[in-house]
């Protein structure tokens, strides 16, 4: 996520708002996870990926008003 903008300025904004860092961590944790379910690595039911891409998802679209916010 982001690889389009400078990592500088997603670093600065990291550090700068503490309610990006979080959800910055949490998509990335929700992204491994969401992989590794569907790899089949990780023993998860429907359900539960259902609503974790729902989470990843709202994390993604909150980062990204943010991120548009200070841009």
């Amino acid at each position: 996520m982001f690889e389009e903008q400078p990592q500088p300025e997603i670093e600065a904004l990291i550090k700068a708002n503490p309610e990006f860092k979080q959800l910055y961590q949490r998509h990335k944790l929700l992204d491994k996870k969401v992989t590794a379910a569907e790899l089949g690595v990780l023993p998860i039911d429907d359900v539960t990926l259902g609503q974790m891409k729902r989470e990843k998802l709202a994390a993604k679209d909150r980062l990204l008003r943010i991120y548009d916010e200070v841009h």
